[in-house]
């Protein structure tokens, strides 16, 4: 399941009101875990950045002057997302501003159906409790000392990690690395694959049951089915 966690940072609160995208940052995940396939791009707003939005964020009119403007990475952006779901931390807010630009440009915008919001299911799966972003970082242990300022890029990849939390933790995986083979091309396809467990997990039985064991199959005689998949097991290992 191809998923890409995402995040934006604006010149404000409302894209009705004349607010646009200075920055979008995505994180592709394949069945919970980040691939290492990102999509990150900052806007020019065709507007100056209040003071406000630039002690979150810390993009500058002079910073964003020669960025391209969305018409210019929205094909782009279209094409990393795919068909996959969109996640986000309090979601119709990037949704609204995501899908204003798709809309204005003339493009297809993203329904309902494909967005899941990570504060949503924060809020349900710890009521009562802080659900920002930063409080559930601090919740899950994930380091965030790099987040001095919000970034778009910086925030969906700690929104990744809180994301496979959210839904299972690394339990959900058997806290197994994951590998994405990658094509030709260089991007990945999607293909997961499990690395092998490092070192062998110890037996669970004893000594002392096998040599048990080993006695009530002897008592048992040479007609002991058990006797079959000990001589198969043999032939194998000698080939």
């Amino acid at each position: 399941m191809r998923e890409i966690v995402f995040d934006t940072e604006t010149t404000g609160l409302d894209p009705k009101t004349g607010d646009r995208l200075v920055e979008i940052g995505c994180v592709e995940v394949v069945n919970r875990f980040p691939t290492g396939r990102n999509f990150h791009v900052y806007i020019n707003p065709g507007r100056s950045v209040p003071k406000e939005a630039f002690d979150v964020h810390g993009l500058s009119d002079e910073f964003l002057a020669d960025k391209p403007r969305f018409d210019d990475i929205a094909d782009a952006f279209v094409a990393f997302v795919g068909d996959a779901h969109l996640v986000a931390h309090n979601a119709s807010f990037d949704m609204g501003f995501i899908n204003f630009e798709l809309k204005a440009s003339g493009r297809t915008t993203f329904g309902a159906e494909r967005v899941i919001d990570t504060l949503m299911m924060a809020r349900r799966k710890h009521p009562g409790s802080p659900a920002s972003l930063d409080a559930l970082c601090n919740r899950y242990g994930i380091d965030r000392s790099k987040r001095v300022k919000h970034g778009a890029l910086l925030d969906a990849e700690l929104l990744a990690e809180v994301y496979l939390e959210l839904t299972g933790g690394r339990q959900a995986g058997l806290d197994l690395s994951v590998s994405v083979q990658a094509t030709s091309a260089g991007e990945t396809g999607g293909r997961v694959a499990l690395r092998p467990r490092p070192v062998p997990l110890p037996p669970r039985i004893t000594a002392a049951e096998v040599e048990a064991h080993a006695a009530f199959i002897a008592k048992i005689g040479e007609k002991a089915l058990w006797n079959i998949y000990v001589d198969d097991g043999e032939r194998a290992e000698t080939g």
